[in-house]
């Protein structure tokens, strides 16, 4: 059987003293592609800020990636975003250096020191997304798809064991956001783990897979008609 990645027993999601999410028991495997959906304001963002570390678990029990979230210290955080791949909705590209300039600065943040290696890691990442021909130009050089895709790199540079993408498409037209996810869609054959929050139901359509659905402060499985 394969490795249990994340898990959630009996779990509350607060922000501050507001309750956002209540029972929710999950479990997801390596080598899983699961959706989150629902409306804005229904608890999305605030689920993955749990998961990577930004909102702690005060109620019921979390695991992530080898680290408990009810146990886990301020200082232990930077050790789990390291086995995390986050991409956000936004990008958050350094425009003041260059692409390979960005990979090198979270490579350098997290560790890495071999300047040889460095450079095997960021060409070997940039042709997963295949975007090897850009290391060189700045991110407002590039269109919002390719930005996505650079920071779909980013988020694989430490060989994160779960990809946890924040509405990786929402800033982005339609037929980009087929591509970018086209992209993620590769990765997960390759075996990378990925949880993907998303209001793009197209996408759904075009590429199903495991969804869970937050509403009314709850989250359950929704099951896809097979067409």
């Amino acid at each position: 059987m394969s490795k249990t990645v994340l898990q959630l027993k009996n779990a509350a999601i607060y922000q501050g003293k507001n309750l956002i999410l209540s029972d929710l028991n999950f479990e997801m495997h390596q080598g899983d592609f699961v959706y989150l959906i629902g409306k804005t304001g229904t608890g999305k963002s605030s689920f993955l800020k749990t998961l990577y570390g930004d909102l702690k678990l005060i109620e019921g029990n979390g695991y992530i990636v080898g680290f408990d979230l009810n146990t886990m210290k301020e200082k232990d955080i930077p050790f789990l975003r390291r086995k995390l791949g986050v991409v956000f909705q936004d990008f958050k590209l350094l425009n003041d250096r260059t692409i390979n300039n960005n990979l090198e600065f979270v490579l350098k943040a997290t560790g890495w020191k071999d300047k040889t290696k460095i450079k095997a890691k960021i060409e070997e990442v940039l042709t997963k997304v295949d975007m090897q021909t850009t290391g060189f130009k700045y991110p407002y050089e590039l269109s919002g798809g390719e930005q996505q895709r650079i920071a779909i790199a980013r988020a694989l540079l430490n060989d994160p064991e779960l990809i946890l993408a924040d509405e990786p498409t929402g800033n982005l037209d339609p037929q980009t956001s087929i591509e970018v996810m086209e992209v993620l869609q590769d990765l997960n054959k390759k075996g990378h783990t990925i949880f993907m929050a998303t209001h793009d139901y197209a996408l759904l359509l075009k590429y199903p897979s495991k969804t869970l659905k937050c509403d009314d402060n709850k989250v359950y499985e929704v099951v896809q008609r097979k067409s």
